[in-house]
């Protein structure tokens, strides 16, 4: 239901959008970029703990790689000077931990993370070429996860995966050199559902590189 109604509030914004009666030659028109920067996830010690201590296992120390390279390729249209809409396919690489266990085992895990997102963007100009953005939109992503076990550790289902979706945003600053080309900083929020029934956020701190189709 909370899907539902956020894709009829985005339909909603894209028709008023549409209709308004600022949109002008000058401020609408279709753009695309990409983004690459740095993702970092927030990868639930606790649980994994919990889930070990459930097999009888105690956990002496867990080791996270909660970072890595992420990137998104996007596309949209803006309507006018304070309103886009955006469509991209986004990955946002791989984390894993490492929990050692007592009896002596270790149980290692990964995660894969990509999917596709459409958010409504809004905007608003500080001068002619600076303007600062938010946005707010869904994500449809495909998690895959695969996990080993050492000594102890019994690992029952070894690459599981799941796809859903989950709502995301962000906001961030963006420079125009001219009407072609701009760049941006931004940071994204994704919400995420693993394939072990965990929901969990992963960030996208990013650079972006804009080019807008000047042509009438």
């Amino acid at each position: 239901m909370k899907l539902e109604r956020a894709s009829r509030m985005l339909s909603l914004a894209a028709l008023a959008a549409i209709a308004s009666p600022f949109a002008t030659a000058a401020d609408s028109g279709w753009y695309g970029g990409v983004n690459i920067g740095q993702s970092m996830a927030k990868i639930d010690d606790a649980r994994i703990t919990s889930n070990l201590l459930g097999g009888g296992l105690a956990v002496t120390s867990i080791t996270d790689d909660d970072r890595d390279t992420g990137y998104k390729l996007f596309g949209g249209y803006k309507f006018n000077k304070n309103f886009a809409l955006e469509g991209g396919y986004f990955d946002l690489g791989t984390f894993g931990f490492t929990a050692t266990t007592v009896p002596a085992g270790t149980l290692n895990g990964n995660l894969k993370l990509r999917g596709v997102n459409l958010d409504a963007v809004g905007i608003l100009p500080f001068t002619p070429k600076f303007s600062g953005f938010g946005r707010v939109g869904l994500n449809y992503a495909e998690t895959k996860d695969s996990f080993s076990g050492t000594g102890a550790v019994t690992v029952l289902n070894t690459n599981p995966s799941k796809r859903d979706a989950n709502y995301k945003f962000g906001g961030g600053l963006q420079y125009d050199f001219n009407q072609s080309i701009g760049m941006r900083v931004e940071l994204e929020r994704y919400r995420i559902n693993d394939a072990v029934s965990s929901k969990s956020d992963v960030d996208l701190f990013s650079v972006v590189a804009v080019s807008r189709n000047t042509n009438k």
